[in-house]
């Protein structure tokens, strides 16, 4: 029904007007800008919202952020600590010098670069291997050095050249040097680059952040086992940097703290003078302090030059060491084991007056042999050294008496006795790489052998230890040690070669050994009886030709050591190869009443102890006692060598 308007007494009908088009634009327009206008709305809510929480919540991250873009902490490494001998004289020190360096990462065409800088600076072949071999051990964006100890002239060629190589750049190294070459270079070491091995025993140990910027290590010697005393702490310094990674300004500084200083027990004129007796030949020798166990002298030669090592050797030097057949890197006076021969024989003597298996007057009769299980084991002299007892038995070295006392004391005997000596245990010297050698026993032989009937101990096993020979095998510096401990009365030291280390901020000096290991229980009447007779061998004996004329007393003991078996013939050295003749050494102490040095020496293929090693020990106790100093090496009895096959234990 249609509405209507009344009107005047006549209703009017109402019709809804038709909507016009532009009415339906204009709601739809209206509707899309108050959904836009919601949207911004919305979308300046969230910026707000999110700079709200910036500015407000996380300021403190961003800000760091921003500071860490524009500051930099730079690691300042320490001056490594020096290096001296007991006298003052310096053996390990440190020079300043510019090095060309390159951080890879900050350089587009690396080898472009490199050939660039070739025209400005000379860059030799083993440099750009050394450089590579760098990259390969150490992160890429560290700085590199392609070039070291460079000359005033070439920093300032390379100075008015600097902008066209970003990512290059020359700095400032403090670089290690040993300013005696060879002299004492086992005992010394050296340091070297710091590789990945060596980075992952710094994390190890807690060491990281305190390496940060360094980038040698010590790598053998002591410069290896007082690294970190040696090393210091690493300072830094907080810079200012621009955008192209410059540095604007200093903003403050925490400075490095140089590594200690060590002061060494040993004398490097002693060590200097040692190492020139042994000439060209190769061996060990090991001079002690008895009453505290200070090393005046560790001698192994041949040697080496540390500062070949220090920037990286260079391969035609590391072929010639490495491949050499006299095995120059070994440091042989603690990791060579040897058979020691007849030095062993006044230890035995101490161990049968303390088993209580021989007394000082009880003697015996030696025909120049001693027969057992069906061999025949034959003393040096032929014939015999006739009626025998102790004192003789040391003074002439008579092998016969040691075969019968070894037979009777057994194994088990002389094993408990020797252990507490240091015979076939490390003595914990500070330095790396020490052999614990050979101290046999039956339970010893079935650890070594693997086959039953090799694990078996025979009785004619015993009788060879009993002159030093059969399966035992020991360090230089064992020996040394043992003969300390005898010398100073059964007290026995840890050998060692720093005395103390000297702190670089208070000066605080820290005794690195003060109390002896042990005290053997020795009844002083046999100690007195085997020391007697070593100065008898130094008098009358087999080192008398050595020490005639001495200007002091002393004690000592040749030694002879076989290297093959000579299987019942006689041993001519002339007739043999160097490398087949036997070892040569000798001990001694000295004053004989109160020693103030014990040492032992080694000459590889030497021969007979008394000529060979026995001048050697006299010349450097007439150095170190009486300030006497030879100017060649000591030479051996070429005569006697030559008349060898006459050779009695008065050569020996």
């Amino acid at each position: 029904m249609t509405p209507t308007v009344p009107s005047k007494g006549y209703s009017v009908p109402i019709r809804n007007k038709p909507q016009k088009p532009q009415d339906s634009e204009l709601t739809r327009f209206r509707f899309r800008v108050a959904f836009a206008a919601g949207l911004v709305v919305l979308a300046f809510s969230l910026l707000t919202g999110r700079f709200v929480f910036l500015q407000v919540f996380q300021h403190e991250y961003y800000t760091t952020r921003a500071e860490d873009n524009r500051i930099s902490l730079v690691p300042l490494p320490p001056n490594r600590g020096i290096v001296e001998d007991r006298n003052g004289v310096v053996l390990a020190l440190n020079y300043s010098a510019f090095t060309l360096e390159i951080t890879p990462s900050k350089v587009q065409d690396l080898e472009h670069t490199i050939e660039t800088l070739g025209e400005l600076i000379e860059i030799q072949p083993k440099d750009k291997r050394r450089f590579h071999k760098l990259i390969e051990e150490i992160r890429a964006y560290e700085s590199l050095p392609i070039r070291t100890r460079l000359s005033d002239d070439e920093v300032a060629r390379f100075a008015a050249n600097r902008y066209r190589f970003p990512g290059v750049e020359v700095k400032a190294r403090l670089f290690r040097q040993y300013p005696l070459g060879s002299i004492g270079a086992h005992v010394i070491g050296y340091i070297n680059r710091i590789n990945k091995a060596d980075l992952e025993a710094i994390e190890e140990k807690g060491q990281s952040s305190n390496y940060k910027g360094t980038e040698h290590i010590g790598k053998t010697g002591l410069e290896k086992t007082y690294e970190f005393h040696l090393h210091g702490e690493t300072g830094y310094e907080k810079v200012e940097m621009d955008a192209g990674g410059r540095v604007v300004q200093s903003l403050s500084r925490s400075a490095p703290i140089p590594g200690g200083k060590l002061t060494l027990t040993l004398d490097i004129k002693l060590q200097e003078m040692a190492e020139k007796t042994f000439g060209d030949r190769r061996g060990a020798l090991v001079a002690i302090e008895p009453t505290t166990g200070g090393i005046l002298a560790l001698v192994s030669t041949p040697s080496f030059d540390p500062n070949l090592f220090i920037d990286g050797i260079r391969s035609e030097d590391w072929e010639l060491l490495n491949n050499s057949p006299d095995r120059p890197m070994i440091n042989r006076a603690i990791n060579g084991a040897y058979p020691i021969g007849s030095t062993f024989k006044p230890f035995m003597a101490l161990a049968a007056l303390e088993t209580g298996r021989r007394t000082a007057n009880q003697s015996f009769f030696d025909p120049g042999f001693f027969s057992f299980g069906g061999h025949t084991f034959r003393d040096d002299k032929r014939g015999g050294h006739g009626t025998v007892n102790m004192y003789k038995s040391i003074v002439q070295s008579c092998d016969t008496y040691y075969y019968m006392l070894a037979n009777d004391m057994g194994i088990d005997a002389i094993a408990r006795f020797m252990k507490p000596l240091g015979f076939g245990s490390r003595t914990g010297v500070d330095l790396d790489g020490e052999a614990e050698g050979v101290l046999p026993s039956p339970e010893w032989k079935k650890r070594r052998f693997k086959r039953p009937v090799q694990q078996r101990w025979f009785g004619g096993d015993t009788i060879s230890i009993g002159i030093g020979q059969g399966y035992t095998a020991f360090t230089p510096i064992q020996l040394a040690q043992a003969l300390a401990a005898l010398a100073n009365d059964g007290v026995l030291f840890r050998p060692h070669l720093v005395n103390y280390i000297t702190d670089s901020r208070t000066g605080k000096k820290t005794l690195i050994e003060s109390e002896p290991l042990r005290r053997l229980p020795w009844k002083q009447r046999n100690v007195d009886l085997v020391k007697r007779a070593m100065i008898g061998v130094n008098k009358e004996g087999t080192g008398a030709r050595a020490f005639a004329g001495a200007e002091y007393v002393s004690g000592g003991k040749t030694g002879t050591a076989q290297v093959f078996s000579l299987r019942g013939t006689d041993y001519k050295a002339h007739k043999l190869k160097r490398e087949l003749r036997d070892h040569a050494l000798f001990v001694a102490f000295a004053p004989a009443e109160r020693p103030k040095i014990a040492l032992a020496v080694l000459v590889e293929n030497g021969g007979f102890g008394a000529q060979s090693a026995a001048p050697i020990a006299r010349m450097v106790l007439d150095y170190y006692l009486l300030g006497k100093q030879e100017k060649g090496p000591a030479r051996e009895d070429e005569a006697a060598v030559e008349n060898d096959s006459d050779a009695s234990d008065s050569e020996e």
